[in-house]
């Protein structure tokens, strides 16, 4: 297979010589893990303590990693990106809210990117997160199969509804919607409401998407498992597939509560895990849509040569690849410069709200072995090529 994204100029054609100095500056903070915890610990600080850090933040990190602070915000970002090619799934990135009237807020946020999805081709997907609409805790208890207090049932239909009022308009305006994947002890519960909804929508495609984490050891088995159920009740499956973001927690928890951890014993198991299910995918293509969701070149090169092979088209409406803004341009833009479907997490939100998020990808891009390394090798590369002009 052709090696497409070492182009630097195509991954960075959006960047002006500032914002690529800003990008270096940025990868090369997050690159020294000390760092990471200082900063984390001085704008978790500065925030609490309403210090004028807000300006600081998002001229920096915010601006690099996210879209804006609204839905309108982001448009500028997206009209950009789509002039190369690639599409934005805008990601209300509000995070640990609790409250009722959070989850209806976090619910009219999400039917207002539906609305946004339907009228505009740049933005061919919505998102949400099952705890912006509902509390951790009451996931966690239904999928350690709790009986719940009548209050908690009460609680409970209400983030049914608020999942079916979603889906239902995703179906109606004909938008497919993702639908992230979180800690695996509340996983269970979402995933299976998550089914449901695929039971009701995803009769005639997948509009409805889960999300598998395949740094999970049993996720292939969950999805052969779920291929079998909707073979038999005729729905189709959509499937969001990453490695992972809760590892360090994940493994954490195992241990204190001396259970076998969920997550696969190294790196290499989890490639190869990520990589058997998209293969799986690929040969039931006919029955399912996958949206692979990976900053792993390796990876993406493997479901390139498998479309190849199954003489798959580049651009067939049931495969893409997506990474997040702010990172990996260099798998997204030239997967979009060579035919694919690429679309971007586009995040978004108050600058304080967003600030969970954006400290979790900082300590992601340190764990992640190689992939802050990886991101400044791209930009010094740019930099020497512009230079040499």
């Amino acid at each position: 297979m052709e090696k497409i994204f070492d182009n630097t100029q195509v991954a960075f054609s959006l960047k002006s010589d500032t914002e690529l100095d800003r990008a270096y500056f940025l990868f090369k903070m997050i690159d020294s893990e000390p760092l990471v915890r200082i900063g984390t610990a001085v704008t978790n600080f500065a925030i609490k303590a309403h210090l004028p850090v807000e300006g600081l933040i998002r001229a920096t990190v915010f601006d690099h990693f996210c879209g804006g602070v609204n839905e309108n915000d982001c448009l500028t970002v997206v009209d950009k990106m789509f002039t190369k090619g690639v599409s934005s799934v805008l990601d209300y990135s509000v995070e640990g809210k609790e409250e009722e009237e959070q989850f209806d807020a976090a619910l009219e946020m999400t039917l207002r990117t539906v609305d946004f999805a339907k009228e505009r081709l740049a933005i061919p997907f919505a998102v949400f997160k099952p705890t912006g609409l509902g509390r951790f805790e009451l996931y966690e208890k239904l999928g350690e199969k709790k009986t719940l207090t009548p209050a908690e049932q009460a609680e409970w239909d209400r983030v049914v509804a608020r999942f079916d009022k979603i889906c239902s308009e995703a179906h109606k305006k004909d938008v497919a919607l993702l639908i992230d994947g979180e800690e695996s002890w509340m996983q269970d519960a979402a995933d299976d409401l998550v089914t449901d909804m695929m039971r009701k929508y995803n009769k005639e495609k997948a509009i409805v998407f889960n999300t598998l984490q395949m740094y999970r050891w049993d996720r292939l088995d969950y999805l052969k498992k779920l291929h079998e159920i909707a073979k038999a009740e005729g729905f189709y499956i959509g499937m969001k597939l990453v490695r992972g973001a809760y590892m360090e927690k994940e493994n954490k928890r195992a241990e204190e509560k001396g259970y076998v951890s969920p997550i696969c014993v190294s790196k290499e198991a989890t490639d190869v895990n990520y990589d058997s299910a998209v293969q799986y995918m690929l040969e039931h293509i006919d029955k399912m849509a996958i949206f692979a969701g990976t900053h792993n070149e390796l990876s993406s090169y493997k479901l390139m040569e498998m479309m190849a092979q199954k003489g798959i088209a580049k651009n067939d409406p049931r495969i893409w690849f997506g990474q997040l803004y702010g990172m990996s341009d260099n798998i997204s833009y030239n997967l979009a410069e060579n035919g694919y479907n690429v679309a971007k997490y586009l995040p978004f939100g108050p600058v304080k709200d967003v600030m969970p998020y954006l400290i979790r990808r900082a300590e992601e891009n340190t764990s992640v072995a190689g992939q802050t390394s990886r991101e400044l090798s791209m930009i010094k590369a740019e930099r020497k090529r512009r230079k040499g002009k």
